[in-house]
């Protein structure tokens, strides 16, 4: 059986049958999220659920690749040079990356781009992206969201990712989506506080799994208010994983790509080309990591991290980059 991509999201360890769900789909664990953190890697094509999409974007001035210095004026539409707004430090480019969402450790030397749960801090000195569940509820915080706001069906049952065990929120209306922002906005803000860099919010695709209910459409209006919110509060924000809305990663105000096993499934190139190189790959098999250096190694950030995200000293810990 092919790797389950949608197992591949690193968050905290929901509930026993999301364990089991993911054991027995993938082989492995899932990873562990706090209130709305991340979920272990999800993939597009072949799954049943494709990764995230990006969102668009605004113009303005963008930091220059890899010192972190802005500069002024419209850049051209370049590897590395794509429209952002001007107090907007953008990811470094083609820079060593690792992947921290199931838990914060000290990154390893040459590592200058971290991403982490939002309930973690930053790593001193380095580019730091900040998960965020964004699209659904966690089976713990699911009681917190307003009834209305959880996506039901026909019969008014909610809509649940049977993976993780997490209602879809209900972004079919411009009014929800407002209001699911505003509790979300909350998060981008606590993240800016701490002295985060970007945010990273997962679960774009999530209207692949709500029966039709959501549309590519929800997903992009909806994300477009987290990239304001995002860059008013001076972070960029990643299109996580979603290869088929790349294209809209300028109307959807997405500054760059966070995309997993885009290696094992052939789309780093999709992601390479709409985000102009400024991508962060992780994969989760040796395969994924020698396809993705073999074609991208000399200009995307790639890791390769264990599916359960987990840290050093723990027996399914995996972190190497070639």
């Amino acid at each position: 059986m092919p790797p389950v991509k949608r197992a591949l999201r690193a968050g905290v360890l929901g509930t026993a049958t999301a364990l089991a769900g993911l054991l027995a789909l993938a082989g492995c664990g899932s990873g562990k999220d706090t209130d709305a953190s991340p979920k272990t890697p999800r993939g597009t094509t072949g799954a049943p659920a494709p990764s995230s999409k990006p969102k668009p974007s605004r113009t303005a001035a963008e930091p220059s690749a890899d010192s972190g210095k802005r500069s002024s004026g419209s850049p051209e539409p370049t590897r590395g040079s794509d429209p952002k707004p001007a107090a907007v430090e953008l990811p470094p480019l083609h820079a060593g990356f690792d992947y921290q969402i199931g838990g914060a450790y000290p990154p390893a030397p040459g590592v200058r781009i971290v991403s982490r749960d939002r309930s973690s801090s930053p790593a001193p000195g380095l580019y730091n992206i900040c998960y965020v569940n964004a699209f659904q509820a966690q089976p713990e915080e699911r009681g917190q969201w307003p009834a209305d706001l959880l996506l039901r069906d026909a019969d008014g049952k909610v809509v649940v990712d049977k993976d993780w065990d997490e209602a879809l929120l209900d972004i079919s209306t411009p009014d929800k989506r407002r209001r699911v922002a505003a509790r979300v906005d909350r998060w981008i803000d606590a993240c800016a506080d701490k002295g985060f860099d970007a945010i990273e919010p997962d679960n774009y695709d999530s209207y692949t799994r709500s029966r039709k209910l959501l549309s590519a459409d929800d997903a992009t209006a909806f994300i477009s208010l987290l990239s304001a919110r995002a860059h008013a509060r001076h972070l960029a924000i990643g299109q996580k994983n979603t290869v088929e809305l790349s294209g809209a990663r300028s109307r959807a105000g997405l500054d760059f790509a966070v995309a997993e096993e885009c290696g094992e499934y052939d789309e780093c190139g999709a992601y390479a080309k709409a985000f102009h190189d400024r991508v962060v790959v992780i994969e989760y098999t040796d395969s994924g990591l020698r396809k993705a250096r073999a074609a991208y190694g000399n200009r995307l950030s790639i890791v390769r991290r264990d599916v359960l995200v987990s840290t050093p000293g723990n027996a399914d810990y995996v972190r190497r980059t070639r």
